[in-house]
């Protein structure tokens, strides 16, 4: 196998399309593509999982922990479920290739992540207005401390092909610096839709085979995809197994979860370790579905756009009332971001319409103009949920464009006492609202934090069954 992290040297450096375009053009040469994305992310994920047909995962130094980071990107590469062992690996970087957490370090960067696997970066700069200065901006990534090491350099935003030989020139008059790959001139890949939270998130529709195969044309004549590969890192997968956080198997619930184009945010090494678990995973859509699936133990619904589809998601009452009996059932309910806001008692778009939703949780949600909070987060329990006890810590991270308009209705308990990753001198708040099986929040957890997580989490759905 070969593997590749492509990073750059500022967001907007083209990351995400020269990755897509890549791995298009790498499944049409008939090879097997696994895919990652640096950081908490869930939107470039959907587009790697659409076109390389495997799942993506994140890889996040200061959620998950430097083995476990380690352990997703070996395990995803040798999964055969996905059909077969990876060929490639393929990492999308995140923000600046030495942007980390921290201004001081650069942990949690793309450079940490390339330096832990040990996987060559493929950097990536605009040339915008530049000749030779695009290589001293070059040599200051390439020679930065603690930098790793490097497989290519491909300019981007090339005002002609003419322009690309004229940064190729600049490079090779430089001693020490990588390969040149290519040069992708400024308008030569399709644009790809967004919203606020960034990209729309990837379907067929959106993201059809004709723009695929325009994706991967692009990058085919703009960069030179047989140096990349002779120059990525080769990796033996054959003493590779895949081992997920669990895998004991004697968790035998049935948990429902939320999937379709109004909640499909979740981090995909959650629900794979609740299937190794033993649970079996089944997805209902609570735009189109009038029912619970029968026979379930607990329900999931993550995040997504519930927003956007707000008058859909409150003219589906006979799916409103079939949440709003399970929840008084007792058993397990766990609702993060735009779960949060499905199961308030209405949503407040920003255009001040108003849409009923599920109830649970007696509030209502407002959109607002700008984001509300965007950023790691860490929550240490001050009361038993069911994701833990008093004490236990859960990291993930907030990004929403809604608040909770009004007070914390009575009866809901503050389970969470919640800081911001970046910076623990900030004063913490309160959150994770729970009530019997209920547990709401903006936080997105992801469960490989902390192990103590999906543990509680699958005991209190044994309690509560």
């Amino acid at each position: 196998m070969k593997a590749l992290v492509i990073g750059g040297v500022a967001s907007g450096s083209g990351k995400t399309s020269v990755t897509l375009g890549l791995t298009a053009a790498l499944r049409r040469r008939g090879l097997a593509v696994q895919t990652y994305k640096v950081g908490p992310d869930f939107l470039d994920p959907t587009y790697l999982r659409l076109i390389s047909g495997r799942e993506c995962y994140n890889l996040d130094l200061w959620m998950t922990g430097e083995e476990y980071v380690k352990k997703i990107f070996l395990s995803a590469a040798a999964d055969v479920t996905e059909g077969r062992k990876a060929d490639v690996c393929i990492i999308e970087g995140v923000m600046g290739l030495y942007d980390g957490i921290f201004s001081g370090e650069d942990f949690g960067s793309t450079a940490s992540i390339a330096r832990i696997l040990e996987v060559p970066v493929f950097l990536l700069a605009s040339c915008r207005s530049m000749a030779r200065s695009f290589a001293a901006l070059v040599s200051g990534f390439v020679h930065f401390p603690g930098a790793p090491e490097f497989a290519a350099v491909g300019a981007n935003m090339a005002g002609s092909c003419r322009h690309g030989t004229v940064v190729a020139s600049a490079l090779e008059s430089i001693e020490e610096l990588p390969p040149y790959a290519g040069a992708l001139v400024r308008d030569a890949l399709p644009t790809l839709p967004s919203r606020h939270l960034g990209l729309v998130s990837a379907d067929k529709k959106l993201l059809p085979d004709e723009v695929i195969s325009a994706l991967a044309d692009g990058i085919e004549e703009a960069f030179d995809i047989d140096l990349l590969l002779r120059n990525a890192k080769e990796i033996d997968l054959h003493k590779v197994s895949v081992n997920w956080q669990s895998g004991a198997g004697s968790y035998k619930y049935r948990i429902g979860v939320a999937l379709d184009e109004a909640f499909h945010f979740y981090y995909p090494d959650n629900l794979k370790s609740l299937a190794a678990a033993g649970c079996e995973i089944l997805p209902f859509s609570p735009l189109e579905d009038t029912a619970l699936p029968p026979g379930i133990d607990a329900v999931y619904i993550g995040g997504g756009y519930p927003e956007c589809l707000a008058e859909k998601l409150s003219a589906n009452t006979a799916m409103l009332q079939s949440i709003r009996e399970f929840a008084a059932s007792g058993k397990v309910l766990y609702a993060e971001c735009g779960g949060l806001m499905y199961m308030s008692e209405a949503i407040i778009t920003a255009e001040k319409s108003e849409y009923a939703m599920c109830g649970v949780f007696p509030v209502k949600v407002a959109m607002l103009e700008r984001f509300k909070t965007l950023g790691y987060v860490e929550a240490e329990l001050v009361a038993d949920n069911i994701l833990g006890q008093t004490g236990t810590k859960v990291r993930g991270h907030e990004y929403h464009y809604s608040e909770i308009a009004g007070a914390v209705p009575e009866g809901w308990e503050c389970s969470y006492s919640l800081r911001f990753g970046r910076d623990i001198k900030v004063e913490p708040r309160k959150e994770g609202f729970a009530k019997d099986g209920v547990l709401v929040s903006y936080l997105h957890a992801n469960f490989a934090a902390n192990r103590l997580v999906l543990k509680s989490l699958l005991d209190s759905i044994g309690r509560r069954k």
